[in-house]
């Protein structure tokens, strides 16, 4: 199967998806979602709500940098920094499993996109 412009449109919007969902439980139930990941009750509701926003935010910056320049630096480097500090913070910490766990598919889908991307630029040459 040959790698289509169609194929990295999709990888992006299902990214971006999946980032908007982890905002939209951050913000729409975030006592469930930190019980979910592993914690207790949280207090104060603030700081789960901003990583909501937060999360809703890299989601449009992934769409808006790809359907503007068809780049996706902003999806990589924001991948990345939350694969090593998800991965270090673990090593840290005894911490829940959703950290370690949320590392690990945030660099699978930073390599998986870089890879696409790569493999795309290489076929326009």
């Amino acid at each position: 199967m040959q790698l289509t412009e169609n194929h990295e449109r999709l990888l992006i919007g299902l990214i971006a998806l999946h980032t908007v969902m982890v905002g939209a439980m951050f913000l729409l139930a975030p006592q469930w979602t930190m019980r979910f990941a592993g914690w207790q009750d949280i207090d104060p509701v603030f700081f789960a709500y901003q990583a909501g926003v937060f999360h809703v935010v890299l989601a449009a910056a992934y769409l808006l940098e790809f359907w503007q320049y068809r780049g996706v630096s902003i999806l990589i480097t924001a991948k990345v920094i939350a694969f090593v500090f998800l991965i270090s913070a673990t090593l840290i910490d005894p911490i829940p499993w959703a950290v370690w766990t949320s590392g690990i598919i945030d660099g699978g889908m930073a390599g998986v996109v870089w890879w696409v991307h790569r493999r795309l630029a290489e076929v326009r040459g």
